[in-house]
């Protein structure tokens, strides 16, 4: 029975630590955006980032966007591929097509569109990245489009048709992603 109990406690010190130890923010609101609680490690939700079976003719570096599922698949090779939980365009601004990312920032500035700016006129003119921004930690930009993957200050509307045609993922998600993806990888959103 001591046994038992001493196995399990080594084994929770070992999870504690592999859950706490993260390394260094390569920028300074990357701080807010490390590590989870325990709890949220242990019980977090189960539209959480996970490796699955992806058989597919995409070359590995491919991003695959599924808004019917709400997950977007970044194809690894060998029939597998990270899933991702996203928020995708609400009725009237979903949209489909193939693109290319044309550029990657870290905690980018956000500057709404006109079209957006007069069906939301109390909307700031230009907002500074940070905690605040809608963009969140990280943005990869669509082609010429004003479309980006990006992260999200709401991270409960995840799962969700909300957005403006933008994807949206967690910001923990989005800097995974964005550390993994290069300019110039194919974007098909379906």
């Amino acid at each position: 029975m001591f046994a038992r109990l001493l196995a399990g406690g080594a084994c929770a010190v070992v999870l504690l630590a592999s859950v706490s130890l993260t390394p260094a923010a390569a920028h300074p609101y990357d701080q807010y955006t490390r590590g989870r609680s325990l709890f949220g490690a242990l019980f977090g939700p189960s539209i959480a980032r996970t490796l699955v079976s992806y058989p597919t003719n995409q070359k590995p570096g491919t991003i695959v966007v599924s808004t019917a599922q709400r997950r977007l698949y970044l194809v690894l090779g060998n029939g597998q591929a990270l899933s991702y939980a996203i928020a995708v365009g609400k009725a009237g601004f979903a949209w489909s097509g193939v693109s290319q990312i044309t550029d990657k920032r870290e905690w980018p500035d956000w500057t709404p569109p006109e079209q957006m700016l007069q069906r939301l006129p109390n909307l700031p003119h230009h907002m500074a990245g940070g905690l605040d921004n809608p963009l969140g930690a990280r943005a990869i930009y669509l082609g010429a489009s004003l479309y980006r993957i990006h992260g999200s200050n709401e991270p409960d509307k995840i799962g969700q048709a909300v957005s403006s045609g933008c994807i949206r993922l967690t910001n923990e998600d989005v800097i995974d992603l964005y550390n993994r993806v290069r300019i110039g990888a194919t974007v098909i959103v379906q």
